[in-house]
């Protein structure tokens, strides 16, 4: 497996895309109410990373119609912007990726719409708390089973499920490189992470079954058993001593 070390001219490119994903996610919470339309979010995204000299890592991307990524409930991930008005209640899965100068960074968040029950409000509290517990053990030489474990061990805790066919990704001049990231693991196995690696961190967690299936459209994925589902990414960098987290 070959993984790429990052230069510092590449790594300046990454914390540039990451700035535009962190704001182009600040201004879709800020747009993500009751009323709305995931297609007109679509839009605000594609203007903004416009505007910032960059474009849409995921428009195109294998035939990817939208320039996000808007999932709704029990679905997980892919899910297609569309005409589907946003709703009191429901838990929005955003996915937004940037490409700058041929660089990409990547980041998701899950955003109540209006009062969301309390049981989506401790998914998506547990689903972000987990990325933050798997990355305060990383820094060089940790292997990727640890981080997955840490991640599992949390969400599990809490009478979550962790998704195991998605998992993360190496991110960098491609928006998915090797190595694959999963939010499981075992400790002590799978790849010992070194500085100057970039990987995109991506917990996914149901409320019931781990299980999931693709919709007919061949992007949406969703639960087994229509049960709600959180998300929550971001792009990290593997430093000296820790991380930086690029798009925050």
């Amino acid at each position: 497996m070959i993984v790429s070390i990052k230069s510092s001219y590449e790594i300046n490119l990454m914390r540039k895309a990451g700035a535009i994903v962190r704001d182009v996610l600040a201004l879709l919470e800020e747009h993500a109410k009751p009323g709305i339309t995931t297609q007109k979010l679509d839009k605000i995204a594609y203007q903004y990373i416009k505007e910032c000299n960059a474009t849409p890592s995921f428009l195109g991307y294998g035939g990817f119609p939208g320039s996000i990524c808007t999932s709704i409930d029990e679905e997980v991930v892919h899910g297609i912007p569309s005409h589907r008005v946003l709703e009191e209640g429901m838990l929005l899965k955003v996915d937004v990726g940037a490409n700058y100068k041929n660089y990409h960074s990547d980041a998701a968040r899950s955003i109540a719409i209006g009062e969301i029950s309390e049981e989506k409000k401790q998914l998506a509290k547990v689903c972000k708390e987990s990325f933050f517990e798997g990355v305060s053990i990383l820094r060089p030489n940790v292997r990727l089973g640890d981080l997955g474990n840490k991640i599992q061990t949390y969400v599990e805790a809490h009478g979550f499920s962790v998704i195991r066919e998605l998992v993360g990704h190496g991110i960098g001049s491609s928006l998915h490189e090797m190595p694959n990231v999963p939010n499981y693991g075992v400790q002590g196995m799978g790849l010992r992470l070194k500085k100057g690696m970039t990987i995109a961190i991506e917990p996914m967690i149901n409320i019931g079954t781990h299980k999931v299936k693709t919709l007919e459209d061949d992007w949406t994925i969703v639960t087994l058993d229509k049960s709600c589902s959180a998300h929550y990414e971001n792009t990290v960098l593997i430093t000296d001593d820790g991380v930086e987290i690029l798009t925050l």
